[in-house]
């Protein structure tokens, strides 16, 4: 594994040094002559190093200055040059030191790039450009015995160098922000995943413990009965409710060990991310259900009302309510339609409203509405809902020890469920 790690850097140290050699033929000569040239190059170097910070910098230099002096000495002898070998190796020697001291000044710098200001960065980097160059031209000077440079030149060499650097700082600060972007939108499309993950499995959770209550209940009536009927001397109706008792007592253990299971898995997936935002809350709630609205193939608009906004550590049975409510709403609206978010606060509640602009409720169905089982639902086929999800909103609400309304939406003609929670049980004190 260390080995093959290696090579991988090793190749990536060669790409890099293949690619400054080929774009620093792509150059300007600010002099007479071409006793010293702008090039890409330069550029293009530091560019690879602030991508490519897994490198060791100061081996980059080193390789991309070898490999640098060889390619300029190829071409010169390509291109047919007046001068020799030594002459021509002689000649670039000074941009190998150049690319040597950057990438060691630069290893300086390494480990606090991203705490830089881009405008920070780039006059770093415009210091480090400028100081290799001097390396550079000290070099000419020592090894081709060059003349010195007047002001004007070193102040146009300055600019240079700045304009270089904020340029490729530009682009890497641009290629930055892209993957952020990239890495939010991932990171937003996980949280509504275990958001919608979690709300979902919320409801089941809550509606297994109160089915185990149920079940502990009745097993317990069912053994008050089995011990009736043994006193009584009903010896084989006794031992049939002993039996349907122990069958029960069954059922409820493997209950249990189911939801262990899943309570393991809900702390597993949620872990970390115990507070949220109301006003988080309501945009995946608007954003998963305009995603279920486009995927049944119904134009709703919806819109968001909230004046009341803060943290609160309850965010997956509000998801629960929130999301049950909304696409009930998306359900009933047949073709176009609209739906309404409502959300403020009044005398210590919270209140959370629901409107659309669907067919409405029957006053005859509104008392049978949070029963388990009851639906006005069908599909294509005729086949029935399940009619459990109003009577989770309706278990959660009681657990707030909240309240909730069905009512006529007068405006859109359809219905508005409001459901009052105490602000108390619902918000995070910071």
């Amino acid at each position: 594994m260390g080995l093959s790690i290696l090579k991988y850097r090793f190749v990536q140290i060669i790409l890099v040094a293949a690619g400054t050699a080929v774009a620093g033929e792509f150059k300007i000569n600010p002099f007479d002559g071409d006793i010293f040239r702008i090039a890409m190059g330069s550029s293009a170097f530091l560019l690879f190093l602030l991508l490519m910070r897994q490198l060791p910098y100061i081996t980059t230099g080193i390789v991309t200055g070898t490999v640098v002096l060889l390619f300029r000495t190829a071409m010169d002898a390509v291109t047919g040059s007046s001068l020799s070998l030594l002459e021509s190796m002689n000649s670039h020697f000074s941009a190998m030191v150049y690319y040597i001291v950057f990438a060691a000044l630069m290893s300086l710098i390494k480990s606090r790039v991203d705490t830089f200001h881009p405008l920070v960065l780039g006059g770093v980097a415009a210091l480090i450009d400028l100081v290799s160059n001097e390396m550079e031209l000290l070099t000419r000077l020592i090894v081709l015995d060059s003349s010195s440079f007047r002001l004007n030149e070193w102040t146009y060499l300055m600019a240079i160098a700045v304009l270089r650097t904020y340029f490729t700082t530009g682009v890497y600060s641009s290629i930055s922000v892209s993957q952020l972007r990239i890495t939010q939108r991932e990171q937003n499309r996980r949280m509504e995943q275990m958001l919608g993950f979690g709300s979902g499995l919320y409801g089941e959770v809550f509606y297994l413990k109160k089915s185990i209550g149920t079940l502990e209940h009745a097993t317990l009536r069912s053994f008050e009965l089995y011990s009736g009927l043994k006193e009584e001397g009903h010896q084989d109706y006794s031992r049939q409710v002993l039996n349907m008792t122990q069958e029960l007592h069954e059922v409820k253990k493997d209950s249990q060990r189911i939801l262990a299971g899943l309570m393991k898995l809900v702390d597993r997936e949620l872990a970390g991310d115990l507070d949220m935002q109301l006003s988080g809350i309501l945009r995946f709630t608007i954003k998963s259900n305009a995603k279920y609205a486009e995927m049944l193939g119904k134009n709703i608009s919806f819109s968001l009302n909230q004046t009341s906004d803060y943290i609160t550590a309850s965010y997956i049975p509000l998801l629960t309510l929130l999301n049950n409510l909304t696409a009930n709403a998306v359900e009933v609206i047949k073709g176009k339609g609209r739906i309404s978010l409502d959300v403020y606060e009044k005398s210590g509640t919270t209140v959370f409203s629901v409107t659309d602009s669907g067919s409405g409720i029957q006053a005859l169905d509104r008392d049978l509405l949070f029963e388990p089982g009851f639906t006005t639902k069908f599909d294509e086929e005729g086949v029935a809902a399940t009619g459990i999800g109003l009577s989770h909103v309706r278990d959660i609400v009681e657990l707030f020890e909240g309240e909730i309304k069905v009512k006529t939406a007068s405006s859109a003609g359809g219905a508005m469920f409001q459901i009052l929670l105490p602000t108390a049980k619902l918000r995070k004190e910071e």
